[in-house]
């Protein structure tokens, strides 16, 4: 009997490990992703709206061209970053938000998977629609409107990293702590004060001096700037924005893991 509970405690003790947790995220995040496909709608809004925003503005030329470039290579970095708004903060805050409506996160609470196991499964799934969303784009640019990369690709890889992690966070600390109503409002409100305070499509120095001042904090503005100056030739490296965007990235998952609830 002593032998047997023995095994039983070492078996579940084994369930704890850092490779267990990673089997346990691994296939959260193939579940998550098999979700993530049959919300087509959801998907199709999310890949098309920063498409529609890139041509829409691009085609008027609304945005001053820079010399010996297009309308694209000023859009891009905001429409990038608009995309990862819209499809962390958006697209994954509203979906969890429903599935803890319905209890799909309350079935998922009583299993091994712990809270910050799921969000980085949720974040690592995030990430792959993001993959699309960006390849997209870039097709849209160069088929189009001539863009052609510059700057440093490791850095805006970063960028927006530290932007889908965020926004995902963002989008799941509203879905765990807000019920699903109150989240879709959110979510949606969020996301149209983040076009137009974040600069990538109106310039901040085009709004009223407070109103800058106070963009220039937001998360939104920061992965805007980060992209911004990593995407367009002769620009500073963007120490700030990144620093501010990995300070907002680490509070908003913080908050997230410590105030997500199962139901």
């Amino acid at each position: 009997m002593a032998t047997n509970t023995s095994l039983t405690t070492a078996e579940m003790s084994s369930k704890n490990t850092p490779a267990s947790a990673g089997r346990q995220i691994l296939k959260q995040t193939q579940f998550e992703l098999l979700l993530t496909s049959r919300r087509g709608e959801n998907i199709l809004v999310t890949l098309i709206i920063p498409i529609m925003l890139l041509i829409f503005f691009a085609s008027l030329k609304v945005i001053p061209a820079p010399k010996g470039g297009s309308a694209a290579t000023e859009l891009l970095p905001g429409i990038l970053a608009i995309a990862i708004i819209a499809a962390g903060m958006v697209n994954l805050g509203i979906a969890t938000a429903y599935e803890r409506h319905y209890g799909v996160l309350k079935r998922l609470g009583s299993s091994p998977l712990s809270r910050s196991g799921l969000i980085s499964a949720k974040i690592i799934s995030i990430l792959a629609l993001e993959i699309v969303q960006v390849v997209l784009l870039i097709i849209v640019a160069i088929a189009f409107y001539g863009w052609r990369p510059v700057g440093s690709l490791p850095i805006a890889l970063l960028a927006l990293l530290l932007g889908t992690v965020t926004f995902s966070a963002l989008g799941l600390a509203m879905a765990g702590g807000l019920r699903a109503e109150m989240t879709l409002a959110g979510a949606n409100a969020l996301f149209l004060v983040f076009i137009l305070l974040g600069g990538g499509i109106l310039p901040l120095d085009h709004l009223p001096a407070p109103i800058a001042a106070l963009a220039q904090l937001l998360p939104a503005a920061a992965l805007t700037q980060a992209l911004q100056q990593t995407m367009i030739a002769d620009q500073p490296f963007p120490t700030y924005p990144l620093l501010l965007l990995a300070l907002w990235a680490i509070i908003i998952l913080f908050v997230a893991i410590r105030t997500f609830k199962w139901e």
